[in-house]
């Protein structure tokens, strides 16, 4: 008996070290995420210093504030394709190099153009996170624990913004000159050590498959994988998606390069000229990243003091301390959501998270109303409303973080097959960069033409919507490895669905 279960005790043994190894690897990865966030949540407390210090007014504030996501347009386009050429650790590292130069020029910005160039430098810095981080840790991620994975880039993300709201707590009482240059410069430490760290990291499987590495693509698998047998299932599966014949074997093997008209090719299957299943690929991974933003997430997160200051506080310490609990909700709640979205699935998260959105928001706008029209009380009689505010704020980005936050990411990064990931993944960061961009820099003055209140109750009505387009359009990805996802999207019985039965006919060939 104690013969018999000895290799199971091996194969089990051997899945635990897995398990920390795909860890490890997707911690290192998600850590420029850290510094998007931090750089996100640090602006938001930073920006009341900054136009003090600069007598900056607020179109240039809204313009500084939401410039960024703007900008990292170029770094999640240029992305695609750094990580197709350089692979995707280097790709990690090159994030690094950009935030690190962005902290410089931040910290020691002498003037308002010195700000826009270093929010132009972590603009791209961002793009390029938000794109290769969740690329990376789905590539190289078992089936059984993608969901929880592929969640890291979005706790990270949390990670950092509280980092940055407690930046500005420790940092406010500094000189007004001295105090937001700390705040926003101090990223630099970070930027280097994980530059140095992600060096470390194994290569994608996928990418070292794509170029015809097929023996550093194995050994790769076999320290990720659960199973013996589940190496030999995703080596079939990524060859059969890379355009590799089954019985092509060797540690290396002789791929052509992408020519540029196999770039343009990939660019007319995705968007121009896609099948339908594609199309619906597309659509959800680009309609799921707006949405996740024109609900409003950002404008909470980088105006969450003057919200609370509409609000009636006006305690400097109070009004960063309340921040600072913002930021804990966010990452708490994130870091539920990791250990929830493999046992109880994208689709009922998603909605749960969508809904309650849609009450929170409502009950913030409510309150801020309330708030608004009585100026000059002193908030005795409207000490509800105050306390609704608050408890709405807290709610909505709990309820973001359990659902919305994390599976926008996670979902954009596992639907699309392989030779169009990287493209793909850029356009929905495309999409979700455009729209952050948009919302942060309009906020400021949708609440002088409809009030502050008002906003809220159209992002509520935005919210509300997505919930019906979720509801009526996004397929449960649960469990089904990368190469399966086809048959998920494919309604029609064409297109992908005839790459998903080839992968798992090269599969099951070898059982013969």
């Amino acid at each position: 008996m104690a013969a018999a279960s000895l290799p199971e005790t091996v194969e089990a043994n051997k899945k635990r070290s897995n398990v920390k190894y795909v860890v490890t690897c997707a911690t290192l990865a998600s850590t420029a995420s850290i510094i998007l966030g931090y750089d996100i949540g640090v602006m938001s407390g930073a920006s009341l210093y900054i136009k003090e210090d600069l007598k900056i007014t607020d179109v240039q504030l809204e313009i500084l504030m939401g410039i960024i996501s703007l900008y990292s347009l170029v770094g999640s386009f240029a992305a695609g394709r750094t990580s197709d050429w350089i692979g995707r650790r280097n790709t990690v590292v090159f994030t690094g190099v950009f935030f690190f130069a962005a902290s410089l020029l931040l910290g020691f910005a002498a003037n308002y153009g010195m700000l826009m160039a270093g929010q132009f430098v972590a603009g791209v810095g961002g793009g390029y996170a938000l794109t290769i981080a969740p690329v990376y840790t789905a590539e190289i991620s078992p089936a059984s624990a993608r969901g929880f994975l592929t969640s890291f880039p979005e706790l990270s993300i949390n990670l950092g913004i509280l980092l940055g709201f407690l930046s500005n707590y420790a940092f406010a009482r500094l000189p007004l000159h001295l105090g937001w240059r700390v705040m926003l410069g101090i990223s630099a430490a970070p930027s280097i050590l994980m530059a140095l760290l992600v060096l470390g990291m194994p290569e994608s499987p996928r990418w070292l498959v794509m170029k015809g590495r097929l023996a550093d693509a194995r050994a790769v698998l076999d320290k990720t994988s659960d199973t013996s047998e589940e190496v030999a299932e995703r080596l079939a599966d990524i060859k059969v998606a890379a355009g590799i014949p089954a019985d092509l074997d060797g540690d290396v093997v002789a791929v052509p390069r992408r020519s540029r008209g196999e770039e343009r090719q990939v660019w007319k299957e995705l968007v121009f000229s896609s099948t339908p299943a594609l199309r619906r690929i597309l659509l959800s991974a680009v309609l799921l990243q707006f949405l996740q933003q024109a609900s409003g997430i950002d404008a909470v997160v980088l105006y969450t003091p003057r919200v609370f200051m509409s609000a009636g506080i006006t305690d400097s310490d109070r009004l960063l301390g309340t921040t600072c609990a913002v930021g804990a909700a966010k990452m708490l709640f994130t870091l539920v959501a990791t250990f929830l979205l493999d046992r109880v699935g994208r689709r009922p998260l998603l909605l749960s998270s969508t809904a309650g959105m849609v009450v929170s928001l409502v009950g913030l706008g409510v309150g801020l109303t309330v708030v608004g029209r009585h100026p000059d009380d002193d908030g005795a009689k409207v000490t509800w409303a105050v306390a609704l505010s608050i408890a709405s704020n807290l709610a909505f980005v709990s309820f973001f973080s359990i659902g919305l936050g994390p599976i926008a990411s996670v979902y954009t990064s596992e639907i699309f097959p392989l030779r169009v990931r990287a493209l793909g993944c850029a356009l929905g960061v495309a999409s979700n960069r455009l729209t952050c961009g948009v919302v942060s820099m309009t906020f400021l003055s949708l609440s002088k033409a409809i009030t502050i209140g008002g906003s809220f109750f159209l992002y509520a009505g935005i919210a509300a919507l997505a919930w019906v387009f979720f509801f009526t359009y996004l397929p449960e990805t649960r469990g089904r490895t990368l190469e399966e996802m086809g048959k998920l999207f494919d309604v029609t019985g064409t297109g992908l669905e005839a790459e998903g039965d080839a992968a798992k006919e090269v599969v099951e060939m070898p059982t013969k």
